[in-house]
């Protein structure tokens, strides 16, 4: 693949770079000790942002908003293998073995340096992009603000055909790698001559991506004592940079020696168009599960909350229905100060906006929305009540989740940052980005 315009490139790790006669065997090693009825071993799920649960067209093979990566039944993995230096006419047939991974650094019109890769048996390979080709294992389109994916010709896609890739060591304790790029169906990455790349202190190369890989691990982990880290971006060889000024910038950040490209739970992997969650089996373990929301939800509904003006008895819906139209029952909130009521059509500011409503207990005006119920449980941080929403979207989550994800900023466009609601994408508003709901009953 060709990476026009911006990659600024992180150079292997002198470590992982063999000597010319040192080459690595190509033969493929089964799953260590693994028996033919075993679950494989897990080593993560990624969750893409903004689809609560499930894309809105379905999860259909490689496309689906969340992946569960395992140990592959052999190691597909790839490291740093033999540097050369080439004339750039012949890096073609240089390139011409499909066997063989590389990287392809273009210097000048004269002047390339190809890094091979060879078998790495402690590792699976896996790979994320726009593409829909074998090699890309996780596909992945862009997220619209407001939950589903930009469809039709007109919507441009800024993520990469083959935005990047995860390394998983085979053996405990099954740390995974992120790098910037993926190799493409002639197991190569290239980096054109207006790619930011460069060589390193040790003569060695590396880059970044167009629009980069950016990744932010969470302070104190993915739990209820999580705060937001500092987003980072990685490079094609898994170095950990500061961000560029903007997104494409040719200039590169500066180098963060005391950081690296280990993903952690709850760590966050922005690429230019969509945001990743990288939860751990660990981490798992700690959030609730599927039957633990609907049985929330159902405690919820036994409770029979109140519309406080019609005195309608309020009921979130099922699941199984999907986000259509709401329910007769639903429960309606107004953002600005938590109120829930059931549906109604007067107190109406339009002069204030089309979505402006008055609430008839406190007088504040704001939007008013219905409520539905998070149901992506990899997103949330503990197994709470659903007591707060997001502005303005409406999703209702434990409060430790929605102030998590209230005050973490995720990249948007070039150069700016948006705290989302993880559930559908809608950019948060108001003074904190969620409200605590206030039923009239006994839930309150």
């Amino acid at each position: 693949m060709v990476l026009e315009g911006n990659p600024e490139v992180g150079s292997p790790r002198t470590s992982d770079l063999q000597h010319p006669g040192n080459k690595g065997s190509c033969v493929l090693s089964s799953g260590e000790g693994a028996q033919p009825d075993e679950e494989p071993i897990k080593y993560g799920e990624l969750i893409v942002l903004g689809y609560n649960g499930c894309l809105a067209s379905g999860d259909k093979g490689r496309r689906r908003s969340r992946l569960a990566l395992s140990r592959r039944p052999h190691a597909n993995g790839v490291k740093p293998d033999v540097m050369h230096h080439i004339s750039t006419p012949l890096v073609s047939k240089a390139l011409s073995n499909r066997g063989q991974h590389s990287i392809s650094y273009t210097l000048s019109r004269s002047h390339s340096v190809i890094v091979e890769y060879t078998h790495d048996s402690d590792t699976d390979m896996f790979q994320i992009g726009r593409s829909t080709e074998n090699m890309i294992d996780f596909v992945v389109t862009d997220t619209s603000p407001g939950g589903g994916a930009a469809e039709g010709p007109s919507a441009q896609s800024t993520i990469s055909r083959y935005a990047c890739r995860i390394l998983c060591a085979r053996r405990p304790p099954y740390t995974a790698r992120i790098y910037a790029a993926g190799f493409d169906a002639s197991s190569n990455i290239f980096l054109g001559e207006r790619a930011a790349k460069w060589r390193t202190p040790d003569g060695l190369m590396d880059g970044l991506t167009t629009n980069g890989v950016l990744v932010m691990h969470p302070a104190g982990g993915f739990s209820e004592d999580s705060a937001p880290g500092v987003w980072r971006e990685i490079s094609v060889c898994g170095n950990v940079y500061t961000l560029r000024d903007s997104r494409s910038a040719q200039q590169r950040g500066k180098l963060v020696e005391d950081e690296s490209n280990v993903l952690q739970d709850g760590s966050l992997i922005d690429l230019c168009g969509a945001t990743l969650l990288w939860r751990t089996p660990a981490g798992l373990l700690r959030a609730p599960t599927l039957k633990q929301l609907e049985a929330q939800r159902q405690e919820a509904n036994a409770a029979r909350p109140q519309c406080p003006v019609g005195l309608s008895t309020l009921a979130f819906p099922s699941p199984a229905r999907g986000r259509t139209a709401p329910d007769k029952q639903q429960p309606w909130v107004y953002v600005r100060c938590g109120h829930v009521h059931g549906y109604h059509g007067w107190g109406c500011r339009r002069e204030r906006g089309p979505q402006e409503r008055e609430c008839p207990l406190c007088r504040l005006v704001g939007p008013y929305v219905p409520l539905w119920l998070g149901q992506e449980a990899g997103l949330c941080l503990d197994p709470g009540p659903p007591s707060h929403a997001f502005a303005p979207c409406g999703h209702v989550c434990s409060e430790k989740t929605a102030r998590y994800w209230a005050q973490t900023p995720l990249p948007h466009g070039t150069h700016a940052f948006h705290a989302a609601c993880p559930f559908c994408g809608a950019w948060l508003t108001g003074e904190h980005g969620c409200v605590r709901l206030i039923f009239q009953g006994p839930l309150d």
